[in-house]
């Protein structure tokens, strides 16, 4: 494979496995990492909201995201991402997003939904369930993960039959100028057939893919609307590839990460606004 394909995490790089200090070092400063990382969104977000709505604190700020995220059952990372992202709203507004109009769910095709919180209301985590479930069975994979896109970085949301340092060490994959950032642009699925000697990756990211038994991987973009990088599902296997997914393998997958794609897209568009309109509200009101 050619350099394009290459994932690289943001990261330390990894001590021989024989010496069991430096290791256990390698995993603290990579559990530092993942928190300054998971922390650096929602500490931007904190200062917009002490800045637009002239709080006292920073501390103000996150109880108005954590707030925001009990009330509309959303990822806190997800709601500071969207503070930041979203252009905020009109000064002395009294809402946020006027005259919005919200839109139905899409349709899951071809998903299988696993409801764990008992309600009606589909939740984002059981839609990568349902997607990464699917993803599997097409490629015949046993192992696999979702990523989601989200300020500047790919975070792992989701993962199956992989170890916790895979988990740990890819919590956070850089996404400028990785093979998946260029497969979303392009609208292409990427395969890595052998982790072993692929030249596009680093020495201690395939260390970690492998000692987590992953021989090859499969990446697939899952795209908003206008092909702009949404999340990255993809499948990890035991064995080398030999070769590439039959065209018909590629348009499951394809189907299935449009699928995925336009639930996301709806989400953004409703249930994240609703929780930055309701944001809004109370920052307003002081509450």
């Amino acid at each position: 494979m050619s350099q394009e394909t290459g994932t690289r995490a943001v990261c330390l790089g990894q001590p021989r496995a024989s010496l069991p200090d430096e290791r256990q070092l390698w995993r603290e400063n990579i559990a530092l990492r993942n928190r300054m990382l998971a922390r650096s969104a929602v500490s931007a977000a904190q200062g917009i909201l002490k800045e637009r709505y002239r709080l006292s604190t920073l501390d103000e700020g996150f109880e108005l995201l954590k707030r925001g995220s009990q009330t509309h059952n959303i990822k806190l990372h997800t709601l500071a991402d969207a503070v930041d992202r979203v252009p905020g709203p009109a000064p002395g507004a009294l809402r946020w997003f006027p005259g919005r109009v919200r839109g139905s769910a899409p349709p899951l095709t071809g998903l299988r939904l696993v409801r764990h919180n008992g309600s009606s209301a589909t939740l984002q985590g059981e839609v990568f369930a349902a997607g990464l479930t699917r993803v599997l069975e097409v490629t015949g994979a046993e192992r696999g993960t979702v990523q989601l896109a989200e300020s500047g970085l790919l975070r792992l949301e989701r993962q199956v039959g992989l170890d916790g340092d895979f988990a740990d060490f890819f919590a956070f994959v850089d996404l400028t100028g990785t093979a998946w950032a260029a497969a979303a642009r392009d609208g292409r699925q990427v395969t890595v057939h052998d982790v072993a000697v692929d030249d596009g990756l680093d020495e201690v990211s395939r260390r970690v893919i492998l000692q987590a038994g992953s021989r090859a991987c499969h990446g697939v973009p899952v795209p908003d609307e206008r092909g702009a990088l949404l999340a990255v599902i993809s499948s990890h296997h035991a064995t080398p590839l030999a070769g590439d997914f039959a065209p018909a393998r590629h348009d499951a997958l394809r189907d299935t990460a449009a699928t995925v794609g336009r639930w996301l897209s709806w989400h953004r568009r409703t249930v994240v606004l609703d929780a930055l309109e309701d944001l809004h509200t109370t920052a307003r009101s002081g509450d």
